[in-house]
């Protein structure tokens, strides 16, 4: 266990009475934490600060974090602005929990600062998934992992794509085993960050207005397209995000025996990434028992009406929301022990920002 060092007072006035449910996820915590937030002015940093307010997160004080680009600027949190300071510039002896997202050349520097001046790091960055000694953990799927924590008192939060595929899958898992996985991704250009979202809109305007841009080979145009490559190309032939996938999973499930291959794709979206997934199970499942497994798995919500518009879409169905959405759910006609499957997410919160504070609550329940 952690030393627990006196709390700051409460920055910010309570929130509205809490739902019950949300009453029970805290009924263990006596005193407050003190959170940072890292990168608190990106996409997924104003997600977590969301998040934290809306599950009554138990923050005393709250440091919102950035570079210095962002000196200046304020984050609204629970009524209040707060500045935003400088990371470089942070102690954080006096931070419990800190929740990174800036970039993984920003958490190798300033995670094992912060680990060693007391504080347990949550890191949404790709830094430290591969690390053997770092749990990766989905709090649906392997919160178990967590009793790894020390003693780096580093845990990652896995890939976005990774994430919901795994939540939709674990029930298939546990029931029948897993051999194989096929799945394509089609992800939304927040994955990208605040400038590629911007840049869609920016293309989507230009070409609406008759103002089309050239192509060429170093910038593809986003808007109206669908781009078959994320992150830089590795020597197999798979890009980076793609491999993050075979690797995270394998390694959330425990299981260096499945069979992954995945192709990810950037498609003209502002928020939810979309997955059109193929399985081969251990044993035989048909496809109205993975519906069964499905309708009652935690973090998922079912959508599988099989008519026009009985199916989860990212914009009408994943954004702004936090479960994991399945439908498409089918017998694949290719293999006599394979499901196909149709699965969308919000990449910045189940696929970021809200994993990462579900990791945060464990923590706080069970392990501070």
């Amino acid at each position: 266990m952690l030393t627990r060092r006196p709390r700051s007072p409460v920055v910010s006035p309570a929130l509205p009475d809490s739902t019950p449910n949300q009453k029970d996820r805290q009924a263990a915590v006596t005193e407050n934490l003190n959170i940072a937030v890292v990168g608190a002015t990106g996409l997924v940093g104003e997600a977590m600060l969301e998040i934290l307010q809306e599950r009554d997160f138990p923050v005393g004080r709250l440091y919102p974090l950035a570079s210095e680009r962002s000196l200046g600027k304020s984050v609204r949190f629970r009524g209040h602005d707060l500045p935003v300071a400088v990371l470089d510039e942070h102690d954080f002896s006096d931070t419990d929990i800190a929740l990174f997202s800036a970039g993984a050349s920003v958490s190798e520097i300033h995670a094992p600062r912060a680990v060693d001046a007391g504080c347990v790091v949550v890191d949404n960055t790709s830094r430290f998934r591969n690390e053997p000694d770092i749990p990766l953990v989905v709090p649906e799927v392997n919160p178990a992992a967590l009793a790894g924590l020390r003693p780096r008192n580093i845990i990652a939060n896995p890939n976005c794509s990774t994430i919901q595929l795994v939540v939709a899958l674990k029930p298939v898992y546990d029931a029948a085993g897993i051999s194989r996985i096929n799945v394509a991704t089609y992800q939304a250009v927040s994955g990208a960050g605040r400038q590629q979202v911007e840049e869609l809109a920016r293309q989507s305007t230009e070409l609406m207005s008759g103002r089309a841009e050239d192509a060429d080979s170093e910038s593809i145009p986003i808007a109206f397209n669908a781009i078959p490559q994320i992150d830089a190309f590795e020597d197999n032939g798979y890009t980076r995000e793609e491999m993050k996938m075979v690797w995270e999973t394998r390694k959330i499930f425990g299981d260096d025996q499945i069979m992954i291959s995945a192709t990810a794709v950037r498609i003209p979206v502002f928020i939810g990434h979309s997955e059109a997934v193929s399985i081969e199970t251990r044993e035989k499942i048909s496809a109205t028992e993975v519906r069964n497994l499905l309708s009652a798995a935690p973090g998922v919500t079912l959508l599988d009406a099989g008519r026009a518009g009985g199916y989860p879409t990212a914009r009408t169905q994943a954004a702004g929301e936090n479960d994991v959405f399945v439908g498409r759910i089918r017998d694949d006609l290719s293999h006599e022990r394979g499901i196909s499957m149709w699965v969308v997410s919000d990449n910045l919160r189940k696929g970021a920002a809200l994993n990462s504070i579900q990791i945060a609550e464990i923590l706080v329940r069970d392990y501070l």
